[in-house]
């Protein structure tokens, strides 16, 4: 399997082979004072070059600690406080764990009761193997076997989005989080056995029972994102770095039920002056109907995606339509808002626009892997992916075979399918029979402009100007075979018109599927997102204008969620009430992005 690319220059060596000795409260959260560089001060991070792990440095700093950097096996063992955020393929990182004795000295380190954090995938590596394109071999320090949520009983995988722990012990870094939602995102779990519980500090259910975290001594580690969970994150982070030992919190089952999600999004693109704005229009047309015809402007995207974090949006989604145009790659403008809107947004952000194999002005290839890579690098947890994804599964329902060179095949096999989001802009094309044509159609609750009683879904490149010879229906069921972790679902006759979203695309798709559902394009009221959730299987409703212009707060949609019996993250009151209340109406103040 590919590995991931390493921060590190490395040669290779021989792994250590068969080792396997076992050896509702309220939130504050804020950095230290000291500005000393003391050991006390000091968090060692184990960062092996794959995927975001800029979100879990920015936490670090925010709690006011410094960092210092994994550059050889003897860095792991000299650590005062060591964490290690894995991010990927369960066989890419065992790769370059398995190089130059970083594997057999992370091990050695563990054994010593040291403290430890791991997260996400550095909880996986520690158990004894995994079935992700495995099996795979690894640490060996817990038993038992990672393997996959099962899809086959109507379960959505990946695991993405905010779901609750259940406390089985107490454990200093989980104290508090009684009542309170965490961002997972993953498409495997370790199960809980009579191996394995005297490491278990926590449960959480998806439709099974799975370890989310695990607390022995010094030693824990996390399934679930702390540096993704908002003000809570933040607290558990917080309780590791100043090393909480048992917290005597009263261990008791919280919530049961995985959270419906909010995204904010926000369409970004350079301005005829050239400065990066966040924009939005009707039917993807961007511009003022003016005289002028000028690009709507709303706001600076790093402001605002700050803005959304604090009213509570459970993510923030940025869609570059400015698109590569002929820039390097190192000096996207986009790369830069990534960077600094990371610094201070601790949930998670994807990105889209352009993630495809390019060449820019001098000449210099890309590939899409290096394109998404770098988006990693500088802050996104997600990629998505458009036009790029329609060609690729036009290619593969034309010949049948994964050639593994698509952008979907590439991104996901090394940084896992959790990491692709497609993103499907479809046209509605009324017909008077489903016979008419040979993709899946929809009846409709409403008849056609000409008395049409059917409708299929024409999927779009080129930010909807050319329509290709596939179905929506057909891209989500051949983007999940390549490897999609996601789907974005927009609807371009719905797109800025505010009368709902497109619920019958939705749930055609969404019932097609066993990927995550993202509802975008058409919300106006907070009554369009407790139907969508009440009429779809979609996992998380999105929008972009309507929280732009102030017409609907997120605050009001959660709660009106609430009211319906929809489960939704509800933030910390002390992370809704930094959010100074922005005066209503449009935001009209440009933002220049120079260059990284």
């Amino acid at each position: 399997m590919e590995a991931a690319p390493c921060a590190v220059s490395r040669p290779p060596s021989s792994a250590a082979a068969g080792y396997s000795q076992r050896s509702k409260r309220s939130f504050t959260v804020r950095a230290s004072a000291s500005s000393s560089s003391s050991s006390h001060q000091t968090v060692t991070l184990f960062d092996y070059g794959a995927g975001n792990v800029r979100s879990v440095r920015n936490a670090i700093h925010h709690l006011g600690f410094h960092i210092r950097d994994v550059q050889k096996a003897e860095d792991i063992m000299s650590a005062d406080r060591l964490v290690f955020p894995g991010v990927g393929a369960f066989g890419a990182a065992m790769q370059v764990l398995n190089q130059n004795g970083l594997g057999e000295a992370l091990r050695m380190y563990i054994e010593k009761d040291k403290p430890f954090l791991g997260i996400c995938l550095g909880l996986q590596l520690l158990f004894d193997s995994s079935e992700e394109n495995g099996p795979v071999k690894g640490l060996g320090v817990i038993p038992g076997m990672v393997g996959r949520f099962d899809s086959t009983k109507g379960l959505i995988v990946p695991h993405i989005g905010w779901n609750a722990l259940q406390p089985v012990k107490d454990s200093g870094i989980l104290q508090g989080i009684e009542g309170h939602h965490v961002y997972f995102v993953h498409s495997y779990r370790a199960l809980p056995s009579d191996d394995n519980k005297e490491w278990i500090s926590s449960l959480c259910n998806y439709g099974e029972s799975f370890v989310s975290s695990v607390s022995r001594g010094n030693v824990n580690a996390v399934q679930f994102h702390p540096e993704k969970s908002g003000v809570v994150g933040l607290s558990i982070l917080r309780n590791f770095l100043r090393q909480s030992r048992s917290s005597g919190i009263k261990v008791q089952s919280c919530l049961k039920i995985t959270c419906q999600y909010v995204i904010a999004c926000l369409d970004v693109r350079a301005n005829d002056n050239g400065d990066l704005v966040v924009t939005k229009g009707d039917q993807y047309d961007v511009r003022e109907t003016t005289g002028e015809n000028e690009v709507r402007n709303l706001g600076k995207p790093v402001e605002l995606a700050s803005q959304y974090y604090k009213d509570g949006a459970d993510e923030v989604s940025f869609l570059n339509i400015t698109g590569f145009r002929d820039f390097p790659l190192g000096d996207l403008p986009m790369l830069q808002v990534l960077r600094s809107a990371s610094e201070n947004v601790f949930v998670p952000l994807t990105v889209g626009g352009g993630i495809r194999d390019f060449t820019d002005a001098n000449g210099r290839y890309y590939t899409s892997l290096e394109v998404a890579s770098e988006y990693f690098r500088s802050g996104a947890d997600k990629v998505s992916i458009g036009s790029d994804a329609v060609f690729a599964a036009e290619e593969y329902l034309c010949t049948g075979v994964k050639t593994g060179k698509t952008s979907i095949e590439q991104i996901s096999r090394v940084y896992g399918n959790q990491a692709v989001v497609v993103s499907i802009d479809p046209r509605r094309v009324y017909i008077k029979s489903p016979d008419e044509v040979k993709f899946k159609s929809v009846r409709l609750t409403k008849q056609g402009p000409n008395g049409e009683e059917y409708a299929w879904y024409q999927c779009t490149v080129k930010g909807g100007r050319e329509g290709r010879s596939i179905g929506a229906y057909e891209l989500a069921k051949a983007v999940e075979q390549l490897g999609a972790g996601e789907i974005l679902l927009n609807c371009i006759d719905c797109d800025g018109q505010g009368e709902g979203y497109d619920i019958e695309l939705i749930k055609l798709v969404s019932d097609a599927v066993t990927i995550p559902v993202i509802a975008s394009s058409g919300a106006g009221v907070v009554q369009h997102f407790s139907e969508v959730f009440e009429q779809t299987n979609a996992s998380a409703a999105l929008a972009a204008g309507i929280f732009h212009r102030n017409e609907v707060p997120i605050q009001s949609v959660k709660e009106h969620l609430l009211e319906k019996g929809v489960e939704v993250r509800m933030p910390p009151m002390e992370q809704t009430s930094q959010s100074n209340q922005p005066e209503m109406g449009p935001r009209k103040t440009a933002v220049v992005v120079q260059p990284a």
